[in-house]
């Protein structure tokens, strides 16, 4: 998906599918990504601040400052 610069913020998106989604830039303050699969997804410089994480899957995801998930 090609979510690039997309305002998400306080978004339900528990469980949601976005491996591989390209969220450079995106806005996902306080949304919620419980359970979500961010595998390989590139959140370079995406705005996370009170982002609910739990048990999401970050594998291979390009975080903000661009180091990569393990």
């Amino acid at each position: 998906a090609r979510l690039q610069r997309a305002d998400l913020s306080r978004a339900n998106l528990k469980g949601a599918n976005l491996s591989a989604a390209n969220l450079t830039d995106a806005y996902l303050a306080r949304a919620k990504l419980m359970e979500a699969n961010l595998t390989d997804a590139v959140l370079t410089r995406a705005e996370l601040s009170s982002t609910n994480l739990t048990h999401a899957n970050l594998t291979g995801a390009t975080m903000p400052d661009n180091s990569i998930h393990y």
